[in-house]
């Protein structure tokens, strides 16, 4: 499979970075692909125009010191977890970057720039095939990561989450959530690089998921034309929560990976309704890939 020749993996801090480096590890090794890791840096800078909002000088001079440590163990931390990874797995070759990429096997690099994190990941998403995210759990509401979500809105690539723990196998059982939607087409399209090789494929529907257009049917036949054979199973909602139940559903099938589509309806309600994308991001426990 040569459609996956590289990978961006932004890490904000090393929360869940190594589960994130040794999934990104094993997809540049299966793809022959590189693996971009990139660390940005905030501006402290960015802090000044507080001042402006009742704090007084003194007070916006130590936030920014604030920040400026802050950052600063951030990208020591990144950086020490990277050379601590790349130091046990010699079999895959750190360049530069923007270097030539090196076609007779996989490869990795490390880039640190600063600026605002929210425009520079979803930048260079758009030139990656996808994003690895590590799972965005590190002390804050997962569904409210900025990385995650200036991916996921403002790349037009799809986002690949890591699991928490750092996974043991490669990838196999490859299911798809499918609801009809531009957003589940778009993850379709994604997860033909894992489902042209997996050893069993699913597609996954819930009546009470389903919206207007193609039905599982209609799925089984377009991956029969990538030579992917795949069933289709209807799942029941759990306790009435839809995400409960695609999530069991996928367990039931021992899935090492999941596709579908994010936010059909909008983020801001599921923020405060809930819905299936939210539900995925806080619970599962398997890799994850999701399209706009």
């Amino acid at each position: 499979m040569k459609d996956v020749r590289k990978i961006l993996l932004p890490m904000v801090s090393s929360s869940n970075g190594e589960a994130a480096l040794i999934r990104g590890y094993n997809f540049a090794r299966r793809f022959g692909a590189h693996l971009a890791v990139l660390h940005v840096r905030p501006d402290g800078r960015d802090i000044a125009p507080l001042a402006g909002e009742g704090l007084s000088g003194a007070m916006v001079e130590d936030l920014m010191r604030a920040a400026e440590h802050e950052s600063s163990r951030h990208a020591h931390e990144v950086r020490a977890l990277f050379e601590q990874f790349v130091a046990t797995h010699p079999d895959i070759e750190v360049v530069p970057p923007r270097s030539p990429f090196p076609w007779d096997k996989p490869s990795i690099s490390f880039n640190v720039l600063h600026g605002a994190e929210s425009e520079i990941v979803p930048s260079h998403a758009r030139l990656s095939d996808f994003t690895l995210v590590p799972h965005p759990d590190s002390g804050v509401e997962v569904s409210s990561s900025e990385t995650l979500h200036a991916v996921l809105f403002d790349s037009g690539r799809p986002v690949v989450i890591a699991p928490r723990t750092p996974p043991t196998g490669e990838i196999k059982r490859v299911c798809i959530g499918w609801n009809g939607t531009t957003e589940s087409s778009s993850a379709l399209r994604g997860a033909l690089a894992w489902a042209q090789t997996a050893e069993a494929v699913r597609v996954l529907h819930c009546e009470d998921y389903q919206r207007r257009g193609p039905k599982a049917r209609d799925v089984i036949d377009y991956l029969s034309f990538h030579g992917i054979k795949a069933d289709a199973v209807e799942f029941p909602p759990v306790d009435r929560d839809v995400g409960k139940g695609l999530l069991a559903a996928c367990h039931d099938f021992d899935a090492d990976m999941l596709a579908m589509g994010a936010y059909s309806h909008s983020r801001l309600r599921q923020l405060i309704l809930g819905g299936v994308t939210r539900y995925i991001l806080e619970h599962a426990d398997l890799t994850v890939l999701m399209s706009r």
